[in-house]
């Protein structure tokens, strides 16, 4: 997920939030702001962190009126600090107060998930291990957050469900076991996918192994056991650890020699990066 991929699609999801947050009118605004006048507003970071985000902040306000001025300091992926000056935005006044939740909800939410991937993705370095994204976003959001993942210096997996291919364990016990999952899999799929398969334990990495899975999940497997997963794999498939996965426990992981490390907290449990929008005045 890229920059021009996520604006390309983004004006439907914005307006969605914008049309949320604004079913008729913003009326404290209009009660006490009757008619046009020119302001201007800082937006302020009150926390160190990493921005993303920035386009879509910039394109809330150019919805709701395309006259907006908006000139950023710093460049998503950009390491910022606490009580630094992101961007001085200038237009109506109207406009500045009713876009302004709206805009920092996304900047907040994304820069939170750089943040958090910044920091997870600095304890990986210097190691073969790439960091993964999961499907565990927010509704309407997963476009927004991957981007975000993606910033703070992580990867993504499967964008949805018609992206790959990923047996997990309710689709082995749909099928009747590994072997048949896999099977079938390779019988439906275009040859030029991969077949990914989850497995809880040695035997079901042995089967996955047999039926020719390309890569194999360690879904909550002990230390011990995934080190053991990654020399039986080995030449055969690749390896990508799973199952509650954070910033705390993710130092542990670092030498077990996976190719991969998913983590759906980088996108559930990521706390926003704290932002505002203050010193609004006429101008």
């Amino acid at each position: 997920m890229n920059s021009v991929t996520m604006m390309i699609n983004a004006d439907k999801y914005i307006l969605s939030a914008l049309q949320e947050d604004i079913t008729g009118e913003d009326i404290t605004t209009n009660s006490v702001m009757r008619e046009f006048k020119m302001g201007e507003v800082e937006l302020i970071c009150k926390q160190d962190g990493v921005i993303a985000g920035l386009d879509v902040f910039k394109r809330v306000f150019e919805l709701l009126d395309a006259n907006v001025q908006i000139d950023l300091f710093c460049t998503d992926g950009d390491r910022v600090l606490n009580g630094e000056r992101i961007a001085i935005l200038r237009g109506d006044i109207r406009v500045l107060l009713s876009g302004e939740r709206t805009a920092l909800n996304f900047l907040q939410r994304m820069s939170g998930i750089a943040t958090y991937t910044r920091a997870i993705a600095n304890l990986l370095e210097g190691s073969k291990t790439k960091l993964l994204d999961t499907r565990k976003t927010t509704p309407n959001m997963r476009i927004f957050e991957k981007y975000a993942v993606k910033v703070g210096g992580g990867y993504n997996h499967r964008y949805n469900l018609s992206d790959g291919i990923l047996l997990k364990d309710n689709h082995i016990g749909a099928a009747g076991g590994v072997k048949q999952a896999v099977a079938m899999a390779r019988e439906y799929a275009p040859f030029v996918r991969k077949i990914e398969v989850e497995v809880e334990n040695l035997e079901m990495l042995k089967e996955a192994l047999e039926a020719g899975a390309d890569i194999i999940m360690l879904d909550n497997m002990s230390v011990e056991e995934m080190k053991e997963a990654v020399k039986l794999s080995a030449g055969r498939a690749e390896t990508e650890c799973s199952g509650n996965v954070t910033k705390e426990n993710v130092a542990k992981l670092v030498d077990i020699g996976v190719d991969y490390i998913s983590s759906g907290a980088l996108t559930h449990s990521a706390p926003i990066l704290d932002l505002s929008l203050k010193n609004l005045h006429t101008v």
